[in-house]
């Protein structure tokens, strides 16, 4: 399905780095890897698909990219720390908001995944991503929609500032690898009704 956000299918992906393929223990890399590390970040996942949806209908952005950042970033909740932060303590929740950009809206996730400020933190990442969205379009105006999301997902990780290129948008991110990754991810949660 086709978005102001582009075709997730139609954006190109490598998957994870072997650096981002190693998570779980094994020496794997690519999309097999992205896919892996979403299968098993899958059952926690679950329990914010509806959370997930409400907010992709609220923004237009594919909420199978939405699942896609929330396993990068967090594991679904699973690497965060006693006060769901992680990133030495400077990002909170399923998101990982940046505390040190950002004024931080809603809880991580609550005990209730289905409670009001769960949804609030899904809902201010999720605006977050559609900012640079907009930030990397009006700095890559003649490129795709997808060209630009994969863009915007580098610029969530890295700021749009160090997306120098939409052709090689992960220079600068997490890993090397931060949107492809994600997208990797994305693909499979799409396939699972994100």
């Amino acid at each position: 399905m086709a978005s102001r956000y582009g075709n997730l299918y139609n954006i190109s992906t490598t998957g994870a780095s072997v650096t981002t393929g190693r998570q779980d223990g094994e020496n794997i890399s690519g999309i097999d890897a992205s896919e892996k590390l979403a299968r098993t970040d899958l059952g926690r996942m679950s329990k914010y698909k509806e959370t997930i949806q409400s907010v992709s209908s609220e923004t237009g952005i594919d909420g199978a990219i939405i699942a896609g950042t929330i396993s990068r970033e967090s594991r679904a909740g699973n690497v965060l720390d006693s006060r769901k932060c992680g990133d030495h303590g400077n990002a909170f929740g399923l998101m990982q908001i940046d505390k040190r950009h950002h004024t931080l809206r809603g809880d991580w996730n609550s005990e209730n995944p289905r409670d009001w400020n769960t949804k609030v933190h899904i809902l201010q990442g999720t605006e977050i991503l559609a900012s640079m969205f907009t930030a990397i379009g009006k700095k890559f105006p003649g490129f795709t929609k997808e060209e630009q999301m994969k863009g915007a997902l580098a610029a969530y990780n890295a700021g749009p500032g160090n997306v120098t290129n939409l052709h090689d948008p992960d220079s600068r991110t997490t890993g090397k690898d931060y949107a492809n990754d994600v997208i990797g991810r994305a693909k499979f949660y799409k396939r699972q009704g994100y």
